[in-house]
């Protein structure tokens, strides 16, 4: 969590919040908030039912797919020359919306699956936890290069540096500490869960407005689920079961597709000669 609060830092610091307040305003909220919270539960639930999942499977499938916008969204729409300001916004506004309509989204699909559990948990110590992890860092970068921009133009560089290597030593740490979780979750499951992820890439691209940039923001933000907010849920609605295990083996997946996407638009864009949006550029 520490490497990625660094990297969300690194991405406030890169932006004006008069763009990312810009950037918020001109969203289309109408089609953003029924795509993470009814069309991507919705192909949760079809997958589940399609491949004839467990219960459990399906649960921890299922709330994942109710999880919008993960942490990680900006820094893979960085990578891929995306609308950085736009990806910012979403990502610190989403979990306020996700505590209200995540437990709605997750009962809906699986008592349609025939489940019969309800999402138990605490939101003022959940939305704690997603404001002091997500929302926070993203809000004292941008306070920084508003109040401090010098100071913020120094520190960029050298904190990019540090929460990259970290970050990527994290997460070949977390992949290969739960790689027997992935092999153990069988093909099946894990067939369902990159299915579910490559086409809401590709629902949120197609959706995501006219603007190139924007749609990419909206296709990583449908297809990387909030890993954190889903364990945490799990974890005190389904104890003691295989759903916090899936969790964490769908949220891999999703990363790693996350990362093919963000490589692919990079290397289009470099090939493509594309300019490198104004909030992507390093300070001076």
């Amino acid at each position: 969590m520490a490497s990625l609060g660094g990297l969300l830092l690194a991405v406030g610091l890169r932006l004006e919040v008069a763009a990312v307040v810009s950037a918020i305003r001109g969203c289309r909220w109408s089609v953003v908030l029924p795509l993470n919270f009814i069309a991507v539960p919705l192909l949760a639930y079809g997958l589940a039912r399609g491949f004839a999942l467990p219960p459990e499977y399906a649960a921890g499938m299922l709330l994942l797919a109710a999880a919008p916008f993960a942490p990680v969204v900006p820094v893979f729409v960085k990578m891929a020359r995306g609308d950085l300001a736009l990806a910012a916004g979403l990502t610190a506004i989403f979990p306020v919306f996700a505590i209200v309509l995540t437990p709605l989204a997750f009962d809906a699909g699986f008592a349609a699956l025939g489940g019969g559990a309800t999402l138990r948990f605490n939101y003022l110590n959940l939305l704690a936890v997603l404001f002091c992890t997500v929302s926070m860092p993203l809000i004292a970068g941008m306070a920084l290069r508003f109040g401090l921009p010098g100071l913020a133009g120094r520190l960029v560089r050298p904190l990019d540096i540090l929460a990259e290597a970290a970050g990527a030593v994290s997460l070949a740490f977390v992949t290969w500490i739960e790689s027997g979780t992935l092999l153990a979750t069988g093909w099946k499951p894990l067939l369902a869960f990159v299915l579910a992820g490559e086409l809401s890439f590709w629902l949120g691209y197609a959706f995501g407005g006219p603007d190139s940039q924007g749609r990419r923001v909206i296709a990583f933000g449908t297809a990387n689920r909030n890993i954190a907010l889903a364990i945490i849920v799990a974890v005190e609605s389904f104890a003691g079961t295989q759903a916090v295990a899936v969790v964490v083996a769908d949220g891999l997946a999703l990363i790693l597709l996350g990362l093919l996407h963000a490589a692919y638009y990079r290397l289009l864009a470099e090939r493509r000669g594309s300019p490198v949006p104004a909030w992507n550029k390093r300070l001076p």
